[in-house]
């Protein structure tokens, strides 16, 4: 089967040079029964590689299943891979079997493979070595013929040196690697994919197709597209619903882009003076918090300096200075915050010391509670997304099984 015969069976769009190779690397090993490792960003397309993998193998009569290991609470993800004996534990009221007995003899998909558990990691690479894996509360071995594809949309290499996913799985699910491109690298792709999106949405909503104008196609294919061709197809629904101008002009478009997509949060940040280490949305929280308590010890130490009378100090009157004119240039920057664990009394103004000895100074209470600002990040992510813990967890920029542990450790309901 060629590659357009591929494009055309599994509906993938686009003539990029990337895409294509990663197509044609799915359609070589697809004969053979090796693991494959998938990388990409959320939002490029993962999804349909494992499926060109299985339809074009022999196993190709056999169960597909695909597993997102992110959704999966971390405390059920052995029970729903391996299956569980009656009684193994609480509320296991009847055996179950799991993924890989009942996809014996196809393939199963392990999305957001970088998730799991270490432990369940240790059962996976047993399958992997010799097809084995135990029930949750059995001692029988049992045995399953499943080739498994996996994907995963973190650097491994980063997960591995963090202690977070082992590196002898790593290798042996990564015996053949397969990248896709993001949609920013696709940039002759995105008109037609958003022609085709259009396209379709006219036909389900029976509306017109949206016509792009030349300056609305050239900002399509110079926005970076963080979610890529999902967010696409996302906003191509959008305008096709809510626009009843059909020809789309830029200014019509921006209204539909986020202005500034590489630093909205919760995200991932970049730090390019760090060789490109990540900043999660919590060690800025952590940046803030020591930032604020720093500047607290700050001022108290001005106070006690002007009660002393050390005005004379080189050093001292140093620091005087830079924190009254930062105090002048931002003065909220003292008193206020949205922490309502942080409690501040306004400061007195500092007089000369030939004014008298100073009478007055600011009381500061600092309550710097790490476990409380995450409780009140949950809280309010969830009440956001009306209680829907996988938007909440997108929002916080964590995976859903983590965000359910985290309302299980808290007691948040």
């Amino acid at each position: 089967m060629t590659i357009q015969e591929i494009k055309a069976r599994f509906g993938i769009i686009g003539n990029s040079s990337q895409l294509e190779h990663a197509i044609n690397v799915a359609r070589q090993v697809a004969a053979t029964d090796i693991s494959v490792l998938i990388f990409g960003e959320s939002g490029a397309g993962k999804e349909v590689f494992p499926q060109i993998i299985h339809q074009l193998s022999a196993r190709k009569h056999g169960p597909y299943i695909a597993v997102n290991c992110g959704a999966i609470p971390e405390g059920t993800i052995d029970s729903e891979l391996f299956g569980h004996e009656k009684g193994s534990f609480t509320g296991a009221h009847e055996s179950r079997k799991g993924y890989f007995e009942v996809a014996n003899g196809g393939t199963i998909f392990l999305d957001e493979v970088g998730e799991l558990p270490l432990n369940t990691q240790v059962r996976l690479l047993r399958v992997l070595e010799s097809g084995e894996f135990l029930k949750v509360g059995s001692s029988k071995v049992q045995k399953t013929d499943v080739r498994i594809v996996a994907a995963t949309n973190v650097e491994m290499q980063q997960a591995i040196a963090g202690g977070k996913f082992r590196e002898d799985l790593y290798y042996r699910l990564n015996t053949v690697p397969i990248r896709i491109p993001p949609l920013r690298d696709r940039q002759d792709d995105i008109n037609l994919l958003f022609r085709k999106f259009a396209g379709d949405f006219a036909e389900r909503y029976r509306v017109p197709p949206l016509i792009l104008q030349p300056e609305a196609q050239q900002l399509l294919t110079e926005y970076r597209w963080p979610g890529n061709v999902r967010q696409l197809k996302n906003i191509a629904e959008q305008m096709s619903i809510l626009e009843k101008d059909r020809t789309v002009h830029r200014e019509t478009l921006l209204n539909y882009l986020p202005p500034d997509p590489l630093t909205r949060l919760p995200a991932v940040l970049r730090d390019e003076h760090q060789g490109g280490s990540e900043i999660s949305e919590r060690e800025l929280l952590y940046k803030v918090l020591f930032d604020m308590k720093k500047d607290m010890n700050d001022m108290k130490a001005l106070i006690h300096g002007i009660m002393q009378g050390d005005g004379h100090n080189e050093e001292w009157q140093e620091q005087h200075s830079h924190l009254i004119n930062k105090l002048h240039e931002d003065p909220g920057h003292f008193i206020t915050t949205s922490d309502p664990n942080v409690r501040i009394h306004p400061p007195v103004k500092p007089q000369p010391a030939a004014s008298g000895p100073i009478q007055e100074h600011e009381v500061v209470e600092e309550v710097l509670s790490l476990v409380d600002k995450e409780k009140e990040y949950i809280r309010k992510a969830l009440l956001k997304h009306k209680g829907k813990r996988k938007l909440a967890a997108r929002e916080l920029g964590i995976s859903e099984r983590t965000l359910y542990r985290k309302m299980n450790e808290y007691g948040i309901h």
